[in-house]
């Protein structure tokens, strides 16, 4: 890896991180995207499996008093059963078709809250998130829109919200390096650890300074941040697998 590409990892690191620690989201959608710049499909889904769960991970253990546990056991075991079954599939995509994905992913949360009365309060519906967003994640290396599905029509808060998607999205992004860990290990595949090394702090870093962002937010500027911020990274992503295809 270059420099240069390393700088541009390293950067992104903390921008992700701190834009995950003010939204709860779209800081990995937007990790990736940097990322596939510079690896392969399977190493990007890898490197970016291993920031995300120091994130996620650094975010939950500053946040802990937060999270709604229930939420977080239920989903893993939907994210356990998803695992297995990808894990049983070769799949790597191509760079267009994850760009495409990742450009599509976003539209999720402009869907009518009446549409579907999903809660991830309810039992059955926290393990039927964690199936499908887990099973999301590795396919297209995102899902925190999907994810969010789930959690506008609780009567959470925004603190709560955001510590509860960190807890639970340990195990999306863990399945992610269990299941692809394999394919980036050698030749010019292989991670760039001393670079990841070197990002996990300032994915840290990133993460503290964003949770002291969310607490100058209310409420309704999260949701309406969130959404537009998201689709603006999702039209990026579309531009870019269009001038991969052509």
């Amino acid at each position: 890896m270059s420099l240069a590409a390393a700088g541009l990892v390293l950067l992104a690191a903390f921008v992700t991180a701190t834009v995950s620690g003010v939204l709860g989201m779209a800081g990995g959608l937007l990790l990736l995207g940097v990322l596939l710049l510079v690896l392969p499909v399977a190493v990007a889904f890898v490197a970016h499996g291993l920031l995300q769960l120091v994130s996620n991970g650094w975010r939950a253990v500053l946040q802990r008093q937060h999270i709604r546990w229930a939420v977080v056991g239920a989903y893993a075991a939907g994210a356990v059963v998803a695992t297995g079954v990808v894990a049983l599939v070769s799949y790597v995509p191509s760079k267009p078709l994850t760009y495409l994905l990742l450009g599509l992913i976003p539209g999720l949360v402009w869907l009518p809250k009446g549409w579907l009365r999903l809660d991830a309060q309810r039992p059955l519906h926290a393990v039927t998130a964690g199936l499908l967003v887990t099973g999301l994640n590795l396919v297209a290396g995102v899902a925190g829109p999907m994810l969010d599905v789930f959690f506008v029509r609780t009567a959470l808060g925004r603190h709560a919200i955001v510590a509860t998607k960190a807890a639970t999205q340990v195990f999306s992004h863990l399945a992610k390096v269990v299941v692809y860990g394999s394919l980036a290990t050698s030749g010019d595949r292989s991670l760039p650890y001393a670079v990841l090394l070197l990002a996990v702090p300032l994915s840290m870093l990133g993460t503290a300074v964003g949770g002291r962002l969310l607490e100058r937010m209310t409420d309704a500027s999260f949701t309406s941040a969130t959404r537009w911020v998201v689709t603006g990274i999702g039209a990026v992503y579309l531009i870019q697998a269009a001038a991969l295809s052509f």
